[in-house]
């Protein structure tokens, strides 16, 4: 396996759980790596994904997490749920206004952590992904050198996004009022939603 861009930001993402959290969604969970990371922090952590050969893979792993197959744009999600919910490079995958439902998906006090993908359009994307290019092969050479934990290969539906950053964070304000949103050097960004807190 080589240097996985949505990996190296697992931690970044684990940094946004909020404290005291029990209930966790991971939205477009492939083969279930960082769903499997929420649950070694003991949360219960239920997982979807659209690729019926992804979760499968993801379910031959053993572990605690609940995974389903269901496209999260039209998917009954139970409302005011969970303490967090993640979603990594996938909410590109379906309409942006799917964070709605996301969002209807939190607990009090609950965070949406989401990292996306974006389509470059600015001096500034252009920049960045400029000094993300040498930084990235140094991380791949680097990457094949460790030894790889075991696990099947599966082939990952892949969309291209097609919002812009700017884009982006306008349909933020409007559907994630507060939400903050800052651009990552491999070609993501993450924006971090909390909703309104408990009583």
């Amino acid at each position: 396996m080589s240097f996985n861009h949505n990996d190296h930001y697992h931690p970044l993402l684990l940094k946004q759980v909020p404290e005291g959290a029990g209930t966790a969604l991971d939205v477009g969970c492939g083969t279930g790596r960082f769903a499997r990371r929420l649950a070694a922090r003991g949360l219960v952590v239920d997982a979807i994904d659209s690729s019926a050969e992804a979760v499968e893979a993801a379910r031959s792993i053993p572990g605690p997490v609940r995974y389903e197959q269901a496209d999260i744009a039209v998917a009954e999600l139970p409302g005011g749920k969970y303490d967090f919910v993640s979603c990594l490079a996938s909410i590109h995958h379906v309409p942006f206004e799917t964070v709605s439902r996301l969002r209807g998906s939190l607990a009090p006090g609950g965070v949406l952590a989401i990292l996306g993908c974006y389509r470059e359009s600015t001096p500034a994307d252009f920049a960045v992904s400029l000094c993300a290019v040498p930084v990235n092969a140094v991380a791949r050479l680097l990457s094949a050198a460790r030894p790889q934990a075991e696990e099947a290969p599966t082939e990952m539906v892949v969309a291209k996004a097609m919002m812009t950053l700017p884009e982006i964070t306008a349909e933020a304000a409007t559907l994630l009022p507060g939400a903050s949103i800052r651009r990552l050097l491999f070609w993501r960004y993450l924006l971090v939603y909390r909703g309104p807190g408990r009583g």
